[in-house]
């Protein structure tokens, strides 16, 4: 089963980080790369831009208009994601929890699964 794990940034709060707690972050998330990858269950990680970066699409009229920023207007957004494959929900929860996010309040650590892939609709 693919389940999708996002990481939900609040800058408040990794701001509020010291250097250290900043630098073993960072080396949470390469050990929880590695292990992944290890035991096979890593399909895909990646980070995105800070959303002062993105581009909101819509179409008006028939004519595409893009304005610059994020779509919503928050202090949480979507930092990045870890895709997997794994048993069942329970041991996606359980890579989820080693996720170091999950062990500072104020960032967040989502589970989802994935309903369906390359347009095909899991049974």
């Amino acid at each position: 089963m693919k389940f999708l794990i996002s990481l939900h940034i609040n800058p408040a709060v990794l701001d509020a980080l010291t250097d250290e707690e900043k630098a073993a972050l960072g080396a949470g998330h390469g050990r929880f790369i590695e292990e992944a990858k290890e035991s096979g269950e890593l399909i895909l990680t990646q980070a995105l831009v800070d959303p002062s970066q993105a581009a909101v699409v819509t179409v008006r009229n028939g004519q595409p208009v893009v304005t610059d920023g994020p779509f919503l207007e928050a202090k949480e957004f979507l930092g990045g994601f870890y895709l997997v494959d794994c048993e069942d929900r329970a041991r996606a929860v359980e890579l989820a929890a080693r996720i170091p996010d999950a062990g500072i309040e104020g960032l967040g650590v989502e589970v989802r699964q994935v309903m369906f892939s390359d347009g095909n609709l899991e049974a």
